[in-house]
């Protein structure tokens, strides 16, 4: 395999990580919290049920709910679908170019991208003291996500909210107190003082 080929392909595999950050985004937003005629199968599983039993409160953590446990992570069918939906216009570019690197690097993206968003979602739901969740990265992504628990119209990312910060629904503390969840791995979020709680509105 040339080395041409192998650079193109992890060209495309870091392009692709930031590409998957606007379609966690967009699906997230547009699909997973908005009903869409004729499915509407994310928007309950999501929006109705994860939201109604998955708050911002103790209620973030599954603590003693075990019973619960499968709500945490997507059905099992939506990771391939997923991927062979977000991974369809990097196929169409390859077959129009004929420069394979393309979707064979934005696809592999696409895939470790969503494997590792249902990983670190059950983490921060299901929290074991995991290697994983002593890290800072996993601290702060952890307290992005409870955010979002508190306000659905806010930090739609779960593993690069780089789609957050550029399309402006990055919220780094609350606008209000609340009676937040705690943990060893869940950041403080609530406002610092006046200016920080008017600048998260």
């Amino acid at each position: 395999m040339e080395i041409s080929f192998l650079l193109g392909t992890l060209a495309f595999v870091l392009i692709g990580i930031c590409y998957a950050s606007f379609a966690e985004w967009s699906l997230h937003r547009f699909v997973m919290h908005k009903p869409v005629p004729f499915f509407q199968y994310p928007y309950k599983a999501h929006h109705c049920v994860h939201h109604r039993l998955f708050k911002a409160d103790h209620s973030y953590h599954l603590e003693g709910r075990n019973d619960i446990a499968y709500l945490i992570p997507m059905a099992w069918w939506n990771g391939p679908a997923l991927i062979i939906i977000a991974s369809s216009p990097w196929l169409l570019a390859s077959l129009l170019t004929g420069y394979w690197p393309m979707y064979i690097g934005a696809t592999l993206a696409i895939g470790l991208y969503y494997a590792t968003y249902e990983y670190l979602h059950w983490c921060m739901h299901l929290p074991k003291e995991r290697r994983v969740e002593k890290a800072g990265i996993f601290y702060r992504l952890n307290g992005h996500h409870l955010l979002h628990h508190r306000y659905m119209h806010r930090n739609f990312n779960v593993v690069l909210p780089l789609a957050d910060l550029i399309l402006g629904t990055l919220m780094v503390r609350s606008k209000v107190k609340f009676a937040q969840a705690t943990g060893p791995q869940v950041p403080d979020v609530q406002p610092m003082g006046k200016e920080m709680a008017l600048g998260a509105s």
